[in-house]
């Protein structure tokens, strides 16, 4: 089993960046694909970007590609999202999720969530 713990949202200025944190505890944390979620107010939850087990590959919501970075340090149980020219419409909470199939951009293929970490871009 893996618990997950976001950290790093806060508020920021359009354009700004923010660079968000999931620490897994467990030791199994290398054995699953990590993904990266976010839900608007009124909103259903939406696929940001996923990153396999060795760090290999990433795949991303195609709207998102080219401002945000998902990546992960295995040693440290951490995984990140480096989000870049953020835009009022990023305002989100952010949830981290662990699942055993990579390439997964719903969120019914994630076994276990983090509680999320609340995002705010001012215009």
């Amino acid at each position: 089993q893996v618990q997950l713990v976001e950290s790093g949202g806060g508020l920021v200025q359009a354009g700004g960046s923010l660079r968000l944190s999931c620490a897994a505890s467990g030791r199994t944390f290398s054995s699953y694909a990590i993904g990266w979620f976010r839900q608007a107010p009124g909103k259903g939850r939406e696929f940001v970007a996923t990153i396999s087990w060795t760090a290999g590959s990433t795949y991303y919501s195609g709207s998102l590609k080219g401002r945000f970075t998902i990546s992960r340090d295995n040693a440290k149980n951490t995984a990140y999202l480096q989000m870049n020219s953020l835009k009022p419409e990023d305002t989100a909470v952010y949830y981290c999720a662990a699942g055993s199939v990579f390439w997964a951009d719903i969120p019914e293929s994630y076994d276990y969530w983090g509680q999320g970490t609340q995002v705010t871009v001012s215009s």
